[in-house]
């Protein structure tokens, strides 16, 4: 995904567990900022593409299932046929032949990776199941050690890149579980496996470009390049453009090392990809909010902005009573709706968005940082009696949406701004607090 994709597909689809004390990696994956929609409700696992311009570590375009897409005639025959195809482009682009034959000797087709690729739009979670994993007892206590281990170096990466330490262990703790699942797919493999693959073909060849180019320069050995299935990497979970363009050599030793045992690579290369998105140092991510009665809920909008001296106003404090400082203009997020937690966001949240755009994935991170350095958990309630939207229904929500006039402008089963806007205006059709919560309730009204 991008930056980054969990070192295993349990992980990816929000699905891990702990096995006595050691955790496992947990994410949801990417989307584009405009033009694929990411739940701020019941949050939808979808990894996309990124827009040109970001730098975020996206894996991959949007993938909306069909009969067509499910089904693979792929051959090993028709693969080796592909790689020799690919090899001439290869050498024009750089690649020398002996790295090019060395990296593809004994190179299979790899069937699973197309499977998990392929069954990825079916996972959901809800948000609070979600968090419940990311920052786990066990994965705040693990993050705790990580910080007090590596404490020296996180202290010097901090300086030198103004980010705050215990935001890139947080990052650490959901890519790799702290660096203990780091993936033990083959990278040339998947990418290439990915690449001959039509749906999206394009985007893996410029991948496994730039992954030949990565073993070419020596930064790796062949022998240790391995990834995930969708080809991220290391210990933050780098897909090869992202490497080409953050990966940071931090310890000295002339090479960009995210795969090493000693983090000190991939920790800096992560604090990099944040100052580079403009992390402010200190200011947090979020916080949490209590919402008062008579709010005009169609104020909780990504693009309203106050300073919460001015939110303040209006009855939105802190869950003790107190007002927000001013660390800068916030928004409000409800990502479960009325029902759920509330949240002032500031311009850190956005920065860790350009990680990874599900909303699920921005408040894991900057809540497991807080758990890390010592607050408690999240104290509102959430609905816990709803569950998260099956793809089929999110896409028969959009279609019921639609015939009853609010435009979801596309039925692709992503909820995102557009569709919770039309939610948001039913929901004040029909005298419901308008919230924008896509909840099987309000798919329920739609029937």
């Amino acid at each position: 995904m991008r930056i980054g994709v969990i070192a295993t597909v349990l992980a990816m689809m929000g699905g891990a567990t702990q096995a006595g004390t050691v955790d496992q990696s947990i994410r949801p994956l990417s989307r584009t900022a405009q033009d694929i929609e990411v739940s701020r409700s019941a949050v939808s696992l979808v990894s996309v593409v990124a827009p040109q311009n970001s730098l975020r570590p996206n894996l991959r375009p949007a993938v909306v299932q069909t009969p067509e897409t499910l089904i693979s005639t792929a051959t090993q025959s028709g693969f080796e046929d592909w790689i020799e195809d690919f090899r001439p482009r290869a050498l024009r682009q750089g690649i020398s032949a002996d790295v090019f034959d060395r990296a593809f000797s004994g190179v299979q087709y790899d069937a699973a990776v197309i499977r998990r690729d392929r069954n990825q739009s079916e996972f959901t979670k809800t948000i609070w199941d979600y968090l419940d994993s990311a920052a786990s007892d066990a994965r705040v206590n693990n993050g705790k050690a990580a910080l007090r281990k590596h404490g020296s170096l996180l202290n010097r990466i901090e300086t030198q890149y103004g980010v705050d330490k215990d935001v890139v262990v947080a990052i650490w703790g959901l890519e790799s579980a702290y660096g203990t699942f780091r993936g033990s797919n083959a990278v040339i493999g998947s990418l290439a496996t990915l690449a001959y693959d039509a749906r999206r073909s394009d985007f893996f060849e410029e991948q496994l470009i730039e992954a030949l180019k990565i073993l070419q320069s020596g930064d790796v050995r062949l022998v240790n390049f391995k990834g995930s299935w969708a080809g991220a990497m290391g210990h933050t979970q780098f897909i090869p453009t992202s490497y080409q363009s953050l990966a940071v050599d931090f310890d000295g030793d002339g090479k960009r090392d995210i795969w090493s045992d000693d983090p000190a690579d991939a920790l800096a290369s992560t604090a990099n990809y944040l100052a580079k998105n403009g992390w402010a140092k200190g200011m947090p991510w979020g916080v949490e909010v209590r919402i008062p009665q008579g709010f005009d809920y169609t104020l909780a909008n990504r693009d309203i902005l106050r300073m919460p001296s001015d939110w303040a106003k209006i009855g939105i404090v802190d869950l003790d009573g107190k007002e927000v400082p001013d660390h800068g203009s916030a928004s409000v997020l409800l990502p479960a709706g009325a029902k759920g937690a509330a949240f002032l966001i500031f311009k850190n949240f956005d920065v860790i968005e350009t990680y990874n755009t599900a909303d699920a994935y921005v408040i894991g991170v900057g809540h497991l940082s807080d758990r890390i350095t010592g607050a408690g958990p999240i104290r509102s309630d959430w609905p816990r009696e709803d569950r998260a939207l099956t793809f089929d229904e999110r896409k028969e929500m959009q279609r019921l949406l639609t015939a009853k006039g609010f435009d979801t402008k596309k039925i692709d089963g992503k909820i995102g701004p557009l569709t919770i806007n039309a939610v948001r205006a039913f929901q004040q059709s029909i005298g419901d607090i308008p919230d924008g919560y896509a909840s099987l309730n309000i798919l329920k009204k739609l029937r």
